[in-house]
């Protein structure tokens, strides 16, 4: 597909640009977090990319370092004590995904794709073999962020991945990206400590 190799070129330029210019902001970012805990600045965590194969997700990193490991946020219990003040903030205006550029950058990732999974989700990682939402790079943001994020079940999840990767294109990449400025700007769909609460996935004609 033609469009796909246009794609990671709009990736690699755009990220670099955010890179340089957002630099700015994540050495105020590297500084918060530094005085607010101990601790590294970054998070890694294993994930799965393009063709279920693995790397290495960067975020700044929201939670104590004694936190549980490869476990989903909201299948913690009482995930807020785990959750560093600095932390809270960066996940309520989604600043903590920022070092995300830098996958992007480098090609673990797009700006818009299905979420990558954690390579301990096998439910979601099998759901999404049934439409191929594997089989494309994973993104910073995707289709069925902007129709709910953490409060989507798994398998809604996975079908709005299947209709992004059956209607890809630069419109709807657009689309989504558009969306995930308001849906930033509002925090809609962030649960901390919970997930499934819609029971219905929207179509592509919302």
């Amino acid at each position: 597909m033609i469009y796909l190799k246009i794609k990671r070129i709009i990736d690699i330029i755009l990220s670099l640009i955010g890179l340089i210019v957002l630099s700015p902001i994540f050495l105020v970012l590297i500084i918060l977090i530094k005085i607010d805990s101990k601790g590294p600045v970054l998070f890694k965590q294993k994930r799965v990319g393009k063709g279920k194969s693995y790397f290495y997700i960067l975020k700044f990193r929201t939670m104590r370092i004694d936190a549980p490991k490869d476990t989903p946020t909201h299948l913690l219990e009482n995930p807020e004590q785990w959750i560093t003040k600095t932390g809270k903030f960066l996940r309520k205006t989604s600043l903590d995904e920022l070092p995300q550029i830098w996958n992007i950058f480098v090609g673990h990732m797009s700006i818009i794709g299905p979420r990558p999974a954690l390579w301990n989700q096998y439910d979601l990682i099998d759901e999404r073999d049934k439409y191929g939402a594997n089989d494309i790079r994973p993104g910073l943001t995707g289709w069925a962020q902007v129709n709910g994020r953490d409060e989507l079940p798994i398998e809604v999840k996975a079908k709005l991945d299947g209709e992004y990767v059956r209607n890809l294109s630069f419109w709807l990449d657009m689309k989504c990206f558009f969306r995930t400025i308001a849906s930033v700007i509002k925090s809609d769909g962030v649960v901390e400590g919970g997930t499934g609460r819609l029971e219905k996935g929207k179509s592509m004609a919302s």
